[in-house]
């Protein structure tokens, strides 16, 4: 019944009264609250705090502050910030609450009593402040919106609207022919904000209308408005049609929300509300008022979003539609809450305050009252919803709050830090030095402290890069009877601050002084290296410069003949540079490449790599141009070719049955001699036959893919550069050399029932380079042995 009242089915909004009037009215006075127990709690907190309030001109203001704590409590109020002088205006009473005899918006010296009030409340623990309370005077100013006359025809909507500004917000009503509006009338609607609709209008709601706006501040009259309803009820057909549709608004969780949509038209549009994102507007809280106006009590957040009105003409789909956004504020409220911890000195605290609201609060800290600075040790994270203080002293130990605050409202809570300092601890470490050993380690000694040693049991080693925060800071335990630690896993040319505590069973010691030192720095890595042959004279050298190389400047690249002792460069080449081209080179030797990164610290190591350009000049000997068209042009037109190569195929088939019927026996002696020359596994290099090769199926295999791409397969790379020298007789003859395999490899043994005797099939005949056939194991270009092989 404080905002809304009955009367006889209709609701009504209630005059809005300030919260200090609500309080005194609707519920229990301060003077007969129960006086808080003071020493239940030794945390110093607020029971009550001082509310936003609206002060009348003239009337006194009282303002109520409650703390609870152990006493003595000493209780001070703030104006703007400023400590307010106790005076004959505004004092503060034995409870704490602070009296303003006679509130004055602006006082002859031109200071005013409006402003933001708190309450600072102090005992021996600390200081914590109250959550700002904002005071306005009552006011309230002319008219800027007087209601207009109207002629209406009966049956149709009248609506009068009046506007004025005030604090608090006015409650305006009606009056017709100078008599307040008949509320019992089902086709009268008052809305908020001084808004009259008239529906289904008859001869007798013909008159002059009025508005009245009444605060705690003053009454005042609008001008009149005479309305005149003409004719009789009309029946031409008319489309729906809003006269006035939901306007935006922004209000507080908890208020009411009115939003307005008055349609006309012939027959009488029916009035349907929806939201715009599709959710369901729901039924708790929700009333429609008069033919179209939508109320929503108890707002909260989620009434939040845009609503639509539509005027639907009864039957059809012949719909008009107006829009208006509805949003709702939530004053900051905490979820959780800082909580008071006692921490041993030399240890890290942290507090936790989490708040929500609408809009999001932003959070503040106080220390004692006063805005907490970040320092090296002092450090807020998450949106300043956690406080951390690292290594803790004597100093922090201090009362402090997390203020939570949006243009909604804010709130605060405090928390008490307790530094525990245990008697007959150990003095800080003495004489902490740190060298540098190389470009990751750095060795840090020192001496025990100079009293309270009996009862030390090691020592802690705090580390941390000088340019990073205090919470990246990380330990390393040492044993009580050591007095130096190498410190390991470090980065090259990076500063590091350390500083040393003894430890007891009681607690730790003050930390000892600090020293930074830097380690040394470090050389590039090795380069990866790839070496490209371009042609007879230049070969491309290309490298990826990978982020392990480190902080590098550049490259240096070096190249030089192999039997020579001098290189040729330092080329220096950039840092972003990937490629270089090495030109004007001897194609009859090998070349040695070397690259290398470098840096302000020096040179890295370098990577090598072997080049050899022998084989761009060989590959056109191992296949000589031929005129293939020629060739081509000769067999097409030699019919003797012709003859020849028929007689050669029934020579070939003849022999073939011959070899089928008496060739098997001489195939098993064949087979004996192999496996005799196979059954040892190793063969000096001099002393490999061709033949033995060919039994080899690796090594012939081998063979047969060096004839077919005029390069060596190589063992390893010295191999490659340096072949050996192709067989004379072999050459003479037109079969390239086969390559004899190195003097370690191994012959594999092959029984003798691994070989079975199969009908060779004839193979078509390949194409030479020349265009003849060349058949397999060297024969004649015309002939074909077609052998395949076991």
């Amino acid at each position: 019944n404080c905002t809304l009242r009955e009367k006889r089915g209709k609701r009504v909004s209630a005059p809005r009264w300030p919260r200090s009037y609500l309080r005194c009215r609707c519920c229990v006075a301060p003077s007969a609250r129960e006086e808080p127990d003071f020493g239940r709690s030794s945390e110093l907190a607020f029971v009550v705090e001082p509310s936003d309030d609206v002060a009348v001109q003239e009337q006194p203001l009282l303002l109520y502050c409650q703390v609870e704590g152990i006493q003595p409590i000493t209780i001070t109020w703030r104006k703007n910030g400023a400590v307010i002088v106790d005076s004959e205006n505004a004092f503060v009473l034995a409870n704490g609450s602070l009296y303003v005899s006679r509130f004055q918006r602006i006082r002859g010296d031109g200071s005013s009593d409006e402003g933001e009030y708190d309450c600072v409340a102090q005992n021996h623990y600390g200081l914590v402040v109250s959550r700002k309370a904002r005071i306005q005077a009552a006011t309230m100013s002319d008219f800027h919106v007087h209601p207009q006359n109207a002629v209406v025809e009966e049956g149709g909507v009248a609506r009068f609207q009046c506007q004025i500004h005030g604090l608090p917000e006015p409650v305006i009503l009606w009056h017709k022919n100078r008599m307040p509006v008949n509320t019992d009338n089902e086709r009268y609607t008052l809305l908020p904000k001084g808004v009259l609709q008239i529906t289904g209008l008859r001869a007798e709601d013909s008159g002059i209308f009025h508005c009245v706006a009444t605060n705690i501040a003053n009454v005042k009259f609008s001008r009149e408005a005479r309305l005149t309803v003409s004719g009789s009820h009309s029946t031409v057909y008319k489309d729906p049609m809003i006269l006035v549709g939901p306007e935006n608004l922004t209000l507080t969780v908890h208020q009411t929300a009115v939003l307005e949509c008055i349609a006309t038209g012939n027959p009488r549009p029916i009035v349907s509300w929806s939201r715009l994102d599709g959710r369901p507007i729901g039924v708790e809280g929700i009333q429609v008022l008069g033919t179209g106006n939508l109320m929503i009590s108890d707002l909260t957040v989620q009434h939040s979003g845009i609503y639509v009105c539509a005027a639907n003409k009864p039957g059809t789909r012949v719909r008009r539609t107006a829009q208006g956004r509805l949003v709702v504020q939530a004053p900051a409220e905490f979820v959780q809450h800082p909580q008071s911890i006692s921490r041993p000195v030399g240890t890290t605290a942290i507090f936790t305050c989490v708040a929500q609201g609408e809009p999001p609060p932003q959070i503040t800290w106080l220390r004692n009252g006063q805005i907490l600075e970040t320092s090296d040790h002092i450090k807020l994270k998450n949106n300043n919803s956690t406080l951390s203080i690292y290594g803790i002293n004597q100093a922090d130990e201090a009362i402090y709050q997390c203020i939570a605050e949006n243009s909604a409202g804010s709130t605060q809570a405090s928390a008490r830090l307790t530094v525990l300092w245990a008697d007959g601890l150990p003095g800080p470490p003495q004489a902490v030095r740190a060298e540098t050993v190389s470009a990751t380690t750095i060795q840090v000694s020192w001496k025990e402290p100079l009293q309270n040693t009996k009862e030390i049991i090691g020592y802690v080693l705090h580390i941390r890069k000088a340019a990073d925060p205090v919470e990246m800071e990380y330990q390393e335990a040492v044993s009580k009877s050591t007095f130096q630690q190498l410190v390991t896993d470090l980065e090259p040319s990076t500063s590091y601050s350390f500083y040393i505590k003894a430890y007891t069973s009681r607690g730790a010691s003050k930390a000892s002084e600090v020293t930074v030192v830097s380690t040394l720095g470090e050389v590039p890595a090795m380069p990866s290296l790839f070496i490209k042959v371009i042609n007879s004279t230049a070969v491309q050298a290309t490298w990826e410069p990978s982020i392990k190389l480190g902080q590098h400047e550049g490259f240096k690249l070096f190249y030089r003949k192999v039997h020579l002792s001098q290189y040729t460069g330092p080329v220096l080449l950039a840092s972003n540079i990937t490629a270089y081209n090495i030109t004007h080179l001897d194609a009859s030797v090998v070349y040695e490449v070397k690259l290398l990164a470098y840096n302000q610290h020096g040179d890295g190591n370098s990577t090598v790599r072997f080049v050899s350009l022998r084989e761009t000049v060989e590959r056109p000997a191992l296949n000589p141009p031929c005129d293939c068209m020629k060739d081509e042009q000769n067999n097409k037109t030699s019919t003797t070719g012709i003859i020849i190569g028929i007689h050669i195929g029934v020579t070939c088939i003849i022999f073939c049955v011959l070899f089928l019927m008496f060739g098997y026996r001489g195939r098993l002696l064949m087979c004996k001699n192999v496996q005799e020359q196979l059954s040892t596994p190793q063969i000096p290099r001099s002393q490999r036959s061709a033949a033995g090769l060919v039994l080899n199926g690796a090594a012939r295999r081998d063979r047969d893919e060096r004839d077919l791409t005029g390069k060596q397969l190589d063992m390893n790379e010295l191999e490659r550069l340096f072949p050996a020298a192709p067989c004379r007789e072999q050459q003479d003859k037109g079969t390239p050399p086969a390559r004899s395999p190195p003097a370690d490899t191994q012959i594999s043994t092959l029984p003798l029932d691994e070989f079975s005797i199969i009908e060779e099939q004839p193979e078509p005949p390949q194409k030479s380079p020349c265009g003849g056939s060349n058949p397999r194991g060297g024969a004649t270009r015309n002939q074909n042995r077609g052998w395949r092989r076991l």
